[in-house]
C-alpha cells in the first residue's frame, strides 16, 4: 500500500468532512476545496476518502450528466443503468442510507454546464449527505453564477501552499533512505511556488542523485549548485 504524507491540506479536508458530518440540522452540506494546480488537492481528497469512507469521483472534461451519474454508481458498486432520473434517485438513496460523504474532484469541468451543477445540487437535496467538491483557485468565483448552489456551501477551504513541515513529511516517502537536511528542504519549499508536486519531484531527484553519488545525507552544501526543478522550461543556450 502506498504511503501518504500527513500534509496540512489533508488535515484541512478531514476537518471539513468532520464539520459537514457534525453540522446542526438546517445547515448546508457542501464544502469547497480550491487552490492552484500542484497543491495536492487530489492526493488530500483521496487520503481523506480512505479514512472517512467517502465516495470519490474525479470529473472529466468529456463527461455529461449521464456519465457523471454512472461513475458515481460505479464507485458505489451499483448497477449503471436506467434513465438519468432513475440513476439520480438510486444515488440519493444510497448516500442517505450509507451516510457516507461524496467527493467530486476537478469540479471546474462541471461549471461549464448549468445542468451538471444543478445535478450535483439535486444529489445533495435528495440525500442531505455531505458533498465535498474540489477545483482550481477561481472555483468560488465561478460558483457565484449559481446562487442556489453557492448558498449551500458550509465550508470554503483554500488549499495551502507547501510548507517546510509538509516537506519534512514528504521527504521519507519521496527521498526514501536518504537524510535530507532541513536547509535543503527549506530551499525546495522557497523555490516551489507553493506547489507540493514540485517539492515531491525535487525530492525524487535528490534521491536519484544521492544513489548515483553514494550520499546518505544531503544538505544544501552537498547539493551545491545542482539545478532545482521549478516548473519553468529550461532556457536555450545562447
Amino acid at each position: 500500500m502506498s504511503q501518504t504524507a500527513q500534509i496540512h491540506n489533508l488535515d484541512l479536508v478531514r476537518t471539513a468532512v468532520e464539520r459537514l458530518n457534525g453540522r446542526a440540522n438546517g445547515l448546508p452540506g457542501f464544502a469547497v476545496l480550491y487552490g492552484p494546480a500542484g497543491y495536492a488537492k487530489t492526493t488530500s481528497l483521496l487520503a481523506a476518502a480512505n479514512t472517512t469512507r467517502a465516495y470519490y469521483v474525479q470529473m472529466r472534461s468529456a463527461w455529461g450528466r449521464k456519465a457523471l451519474l454512472e461513475k458515481i454508481l460505479v464507485e458505489m458498486g451499483m448497477r449503471q443503468n436506467g434513465t438519468i432520473p432513475q440513476m439520480l434517485d438510486a444515488i440519493c438513496t444510497q448516500l442517505a442510507a450509507s451516510r457516507r460523504p461524496l467527493m467530486i474532484d476537478e469540479f471546474d469541468h462541471c461549471t461549464r454546464s448549468d445542468g451538471l451543477v444543478e445535478l450535483v445540487r439535486d444529489i445533495y437535496e435528495g440525500s442531505q449527505s455531505p458533498i465535498i467538491i474540489a477545483g482550481e483557485e477561481m472555483l468560488p468565483q465561478k460558483l457565484k453564477k449559481w446562487e442556489r448552489f453557492h448558498s449551500r456551501v458550509l465550508s470554503w477551504v483554500p488549499a495551502q501552499p507547501v510548507s517546510l513541515q509538509d516537506a519534512k513529511a514528504l521527504a521519507p516517502i519521496y527521498a526514501t533512505g536518504i537524510k535530507v537536511g532541513e536547509d535543503l528542504l527549506d530551499h525546495l519549499v522557497r523555490l516551489s511556488g507553493g506547489s507540493v508536486r514540485r517539492v515531491c519531484v525535487n525530492l525524487n531527484g535528490i534521491a536519484e542523485k544521492a544513489a548515483v553519488e553514494g550520499w546518505e545525507r544531503v544538505d544544501l552544501r552537498v547539493w551545491g549548485d545542482t539545478p532545482i526543478y521549478t516548473g519553468e522550461a529550461p532556457r536555450r543556450a545562447a
